[in-house]
């Protein structure tokens, strides 16, 4: 089974108040560094892989570079990082190859070197189309750097390009929400991903949110319901204008859903370099699933050399997880598949649960598929809760 590559660039030019990934502003001096110390682990990945009992797969059709924001290193330190992939792995020549993009960042140089390294893709965290809300949290583009931006990078030939948005944003408004979604859809971006507002204490905007501040415009971040609103509006435009929802977060037009993420949804393997890069291989006992892994979260303790963090899958997690992340797709899981691999008295225990989620309304059953329904997406923390028997299971 080919694996995906997953590299992490914690480096941005300014931190969002929303954000709660391990990401931050630091000096142009350590990107030197942290490439140096990427390009090893990618070197030293089989041996890491056989330590961690993992079965590391040569065959490469997909790599995702994330952040942060990679479109802030060097075109020298971007094509060192590919260099070091494609001298480890065997790359597909049909690999879907993505690089997420601050808007403004992308010069004719670096989108040049980007080809030169095999980027088919491009992710832009475009979070509003609205100045002010962009603005209101720290983000340095405005809707006419977007609209440059992508006229550059169809320019190059790169046609498949991903639009963040964020619903929730502080001073969001359905009007202004709408704006946002019909320029999205008036880009002729071939997919989405919209997000809801997380409050939580991992983020400087929902730290302040649950304090009851107003610091970071946190007193005119819409309410839950309104959130939610705004995110139930987006799934009927963007199908409407034929990007159809293929995950919770994510649309797409026919043939452009990410085959990268979709290895984590559906389980396939993939191995992950850098800060707080998340791995999952088959494992290379017959008694174990798989092997999960997971680098250092903090820039500081990832170039000391922290240790990273090992968990076993089990058989019994593995079914939790084909629950957990299949139900994230909106085809759902397929029970017959699941009951032929893990068995069907291993997978009675999970049919009462399926069955009160029917009766309620939450998911909804298409012959073997079972799936969530529009509600069932917003309340899907909820449902995934019930599906999860370990109290160590992965994410």
């Amino acid at each position: 089974m080919p694996l995906g590559i997953y590299i992490s660039v914690p480096f941005c030019r300014t931190k969002c108040s929303y954000c709660n990934f391990a990401s931050d502003v630091f000096s142009r001096g350590v990107f030197a560094r942290y490439v140096e110390r990427v390009c090893v682990d990618i070197e030293n990945a089989p041996q890491v892989a056989a330590e961690l009992g993992g079965r590391m797969e040569r065959e490469v059709d997909s790599i995702y570079l994330g952040g942060g924001t990679p479109t802030v290193l060097e075109c020298a330190q971007l094509e060192r990082i590919f260099s070091a992939v494609r001298r480890q792995f065997d790359v597909s020549s049909q690999a879907e190859v993505t690089v997420e993009c601050a808007p403004g960042t992308l010069t004719p140089n670096l989108i040049e070197s980007l080809l030169g390294c095999g980027v088919n893709r491009a992710s832009l965290g475009v979070q509003s189309f609205v100045d002010q809300e962009a603005a209101a949290v720290g983000r340095l583009h405005k809707r006419t750097t977007v609209l440059d931006d992508i006229a550059s990078l169809r320019s190059a030939g790169i046609e498949n390009i991903n639009i963040d948005l964020i619903a929730g944003l502080p001073h969001q408004t359905a009007e202004s929400w709408e704006y946002s979604l019909a320029q999205t859809i008036a880009t002729g971006a071939p997919h989405a991903s919209v997000y809801m507002l997380e409050v939580d204490e991992d983020s400087r905007l929902g730290r302040e949110l649950l304090a009851g501040g107003v610091r970071y415009h946190a007193h005119f971040v819409p309410d839950e319901e309104a959130t939610a609103d705004f995110y139930l509006a987006a799934c009927d435009r963007l199908a409407a204008a034929g990007i159809a929802q293929y995950e919770i977060s994510n649309f797409a037009c026919p043939g452009f859903e990410s085959s990268h993420n979709l290895k984590y949804w559906t389980r396939h393997p993939y191995f992950g370099f850098g800060v707080d890069a998340h791995s999952m291989l088959i494992s290379a006992k017959p008694q174990i699933e798989a092997v999960r892994f997971a680098s250092a979260d903090s820039l500081e303790r990832y170039m000391s050399g922290s240790t990273v963090q090992r968990n076993e899958v089990s058989r019994s997690e593995a079914l939790e997880e084909s629950f957990f992340l299949g139900l994230r797709l909106t085809r759902g899981v397929n029970l017959s598949e699941l009951a032929a691999r893990f068995g069907e008295d291993v997978l009675e225990a999970a049919r009462a649960a399926i069955a009160e989620f029917l009766e309620s309304g939450l998911m909804q059953q298409r012959e073997d598929f079972v799936c969530l329904t529009a509600r069932g997406r917003l309340l899907s923390n909820e449902v995934f809760e019930r599906f999860i028997l370990a109290d160590n299971i992965a994410r």
